[in-house]
């Protein structure tokens, strides 16, 4: 008889998604040990992830895994896990700024990070990508508060805010805004924008495919024309992006564009890529401003860029809006790794909230 093995963890919602928070002292320190607990844990290999606490969608099959920072400009080091829904798969490539919500309520809870009263600043560093971000959580008393009146498209209710200030957001992963070089590129001849800020995209307009852009996650997702053209799309991007065959990786992730119809910015869809995004990822939605702000760039036509900076966009999705503050410079000349053609993109910060869910043990073989 084999018994099974106990791992504390946290249950929570961050921003529009949510799934299990670990310190990461209570897993093992082996990558491929790591990955076979999270494929138990969420019981990926069955579209109901019934032995497992999965919930069978992407934005429910995500995984925080937390410890102390070793660096002294950092508070709390955040490693990000995408668990497949039906395959036997753990990506460690992506980050989530959905899950990343939860990070700096999670930390005080788990004792990783002191609170402070009123407001903790909990400095954090995204492992997968390098990435750094300050999250703002309210801290009344020394103590994590979730009520509040933040509401947050795709989340019902609303709750405490959780501001988020991302950091260092370009070249995430190929360490170039614009990873091949140009500000558009066709595949399939369909002309798209390689971009890589916070997360690693291919953005096209929805119109290059018969689309209108405003079509529904079941429309979309049943399209199976436009999925498999997108992510040959996609597979041919990643290439000319220096990413190599992504075939089996999530990133890059697609969208599309079109312009807004209920007083956004401007419309999008983005894909996780192989599922159709029931609202909006934060890292995605930081990485489709930063399209939209910058002129060239395959949302050209479909916006009135804003005059100043920094800027509020406003992204219409699935569900709602999200507002993603970018701070740029289109006149800055200098060479550094977020200038191009003049443009500099200095910072992108949101609004998020989060909730615990459940707290306890895991059970595992």
């Amino acid at each position: 008889m084999t018994r099974q093995h106990e791992i504390p963890f946290l249950f929570m919602r961050g921003g529009t998604s949510r799934g299990p928070y670990f310190n990461s002292a209570d897993l093992p320190e082996n990558r491929d040990d790591i990955t076979r607990v999270l494929l138990k844990v969420i019981g990926a290999g069955h579209p109901l992830n019934i032995d497992g606490i999965g919930g069978g969608n992407q934005v429910t099959n995500k995984v925080a895994i937390l410890s102390r920072s070793n660096n002294k400009e950092t508070d709390i080091d955040y490693l990000f896990a995408q668990v497949s829904v039906a395959d036997q798969l753990v990506d460690f490539k992506p980050t989530c700024g959905n899950i990343l919500s939860g990070v700096g309520p999670a930390a005080i809870e788990m004792g990783l990070m002191p609170a402070s009263d009123v407001i903790t600043t909990v400095r954090i560093k995204l492992v997968n990508t390098g990435a750094v971000v300050e999250a703002r959580v309210q801290t009344p008393g020394g103590i994590v508060r979730y009520d509040g009146n933040a509401a947050i498209d795709g989340v019902p209710g609303t709750a405490a805010r959780i501001d988020l200030q991302f950091m260092d957001v370009v070249g995430s992963a190929t360490g170039k805004l614009l990873p091949t070089g140009n500000l558009r590129d066709k595949f399939n001849d369909v002309e798209v924008t390689c971009m890589d800020v916070a997360m690693p995209m291919v953005i096209a307009r929805a119109d290059a495919f018969g689309l209108s852009g405003h079509e529904t996650v079941k429309q979309l997702g049943g399209n199976t024309d436009f999925m498999s053209r997108m992510e040959r799309i996609r597979l041919a991007a990643g290439v000319a992006m220096g990413m190599g065959d992504v075939s089996n990786s999530v990133t890059p992730k697609f969208a599309i564009f079109a312009p807004a119809k209920a007083g956004g910015t401007i419309a999008a869809r983005y894909f996780m890529p192989w599922q159709p995004h029931p609202t909006m990822a934060v890292t995605g939605a930081q990485c489709l401003a930063s399209c939209a702000v910058m002129a060239g760039s395959i949302a050209d036509g479909l916006l009135l860029r804003p005059k100043v900076s920094p800027a509020t966009i406003s992204i219409e999705h699935p569900s709602g809006t999200i507002d993603v503050i970018v701070d740029y410079n289109s006149d800055d000349q200098s060479d550094d790794i977020g200038t191009v053609g003049g443009f500099a993109l200095r910072s992108a910060g949101l609004v998020r909230t989060a909730r615990k869910l459940a707290a306890g043990n895991l059970f595992i073989d």
